[in-house]
């Protein structure tokens, strides 16, 4: 049986986002306190924090792992207009901490002269690159021409998006048939300006990147974005967290041409209100089998494409430990709604709800099991009790008026 553990919080503001490692075992949380907390999983399932260090001047708000190939490389970014990158190094035989680790900055970066809102790594295949985007509507593509050296960073690409960004996600598709691409969303609270989630695709001919598409019919402000991982499929699967959960499917047109930017079929194969309120997280599993989402409910809600490629949820984890009551949270089925197989990632249980409410990842399953990735019914799941706190008085500038919405700090791990 899955089990949903709360751990006891030691941030002194709001946790703003929860990033898992690459394999699941490792956690990082951020916070308005300005600072990082790094968590191990134990042998027993129990995590521990293993380090807590002050990153920035101002609110953190988002934090991410880059590829263990790597090494143990974490990047955060902050209201105070900066992204860094910390190294996780293990002290020298002369060291009076012989043997144990510490996180060290290696840069920091300071192109933007806004709030930098969210910061991902690139795939693994392009190599060490870092993505940053900020509220003044700019992406910037950094690069470690020297992973042996990550003190160096070098600006590749400056891109104005025209809206203020709020959150970016690569596509992780390594095949040679898909050229580099993210999408970036943005949370500008102007309905009438459409268009809140725009994509992105390198050209090798030019060598930058050029907007391949924008999803007109997104016209909400945008908290959260991820591309399905890609597991051979000639067209991508796109989750958005906005006032709902949409899924979209971008499939490439036959008539593209190479000297431009792919020109994609966008279709919008799911959308649920499930939540009855904003959606903060959305995060695939490794397989693109399930997607998970949170919100303001305070659930954290599993969604599943059945054989008809019709999308349902599949299991909800209430963040107040009240057991469900009735099938009101279970979306009704959509005829007209087509999905494709989703995927959900080691982050399953990202973030939630911009830090009100955090959820631990459910245990990986056992290597060789065929049907590990499914889940059990969500009467089976147990819920955690997370303990409500009233949130200081905000001292610091918390990220833009959606936040204003939150009445409970995040969970953090110690």
């Amino acid at each position: 049986m899955f089990v949903a553990r709360s751990i006891a919080a030691d941030h002194k503001d709001l946790i703003h986002d929860v990033s898992y490692d690459f394999h699941g075992r490792r956690m990082a949380t951020c916070s308005s306190d300005q600072s990082v907390k790094v968590w191990d999983k134990s042998e027993n399932g129990e995590w521990h924090c293993t380090a807590s260090w002050k990153t920035h001047s101002g609110s953190v708000w988002r934090v991410t792992w880059a590829h263990p190939e790597f090494g143990q490389v974490l990047a955060s970014c902050s209201f105070d207009r900066t992204a860094a990158v910390w190294e996780e190094i293990v002290g020298e035989s002369n060291d009076k901490q012989r043997g144990l680790s510490h996180w060290i900055k290696r840069t920091t970066l300071v192109d933007s002269r806004t709030s930098v809102t969210d910061v991902k790594f690139a795939p693994k295949h392009m190599g060490l690159m870092l993505t940053t985007c900020s509220a003044d509507g700019v992406v910037r593509i950094y690069e470690a021409p020297d992973v042996m050296n990550l003190s160096q960073w070098s600006l590749q690409h400056e891109i104005s998006c025209k809206l203020s960004c709020s959150c970016i996600s690569w596509n992780p598709s390594s095949s040679r048939a898909h050229p580099p691409m993210f999408a970036v969303g943005s949370d500008d609270s102007n309905v009438a300006c459409g268009g809140k989630v725009q994509i992105y695709e390198y050209n090798e001919n030019t060598r930058k990147y050029g907007k391949a598409e924008t999803l007109m019919t997104v016209t909400d402000a945008v908290h959260d974005i991820a591309f399905a991982p890609n597991l051979g499929r000639s067209f991508h699967v796109l989750a958005i967290a906005t006032k709902d959960v949409r899924i979209f499917k971008l499939v490439p047109r036959k008539e593209s041409s190479s000297s431009g930017p792919t020109k994609f079929e966008v279709q919008i194969v799911a959308q649920f209100d499930n939540h009855n309120s904003q959606v903060w997280r959305v995060s695939w599993n490794i397989t693109s089998t399930l997607l998970a989402s949170s919100g303001d409910d305070g659930c954290v809600r599993l969604w599943k494409a059945n054989y008809m490629y019709n999308w349902k949820c599949t299991g909800i984890l209430k963040g107040d430990g009240s057991p469900l009551t009735g099938l009101s949270g279970q979306p009704t089925a959509m005829s007209t709604v087509v999905g494709s197989s989703v995927q959900t990632s080691q982050n399953a249980l990202n973030g939630m709800s911009a830090g009100r409410y955090f959820f631990p990842p459910l245990d990986p399953p056992r290597a060789g099991t065929r049907y590990g990735h499914l889940l059990p019914p969500s009467s089976l799941i147990e819920h955690c009790d997370v303990e409500s706190v009233q949130p200081q008085q905000q001292a610091l500038p918390h990220r833009l008026s959606s936040r204003a919405l939150l009445t409970l700090p995040e969970a953090e791990a110690q």
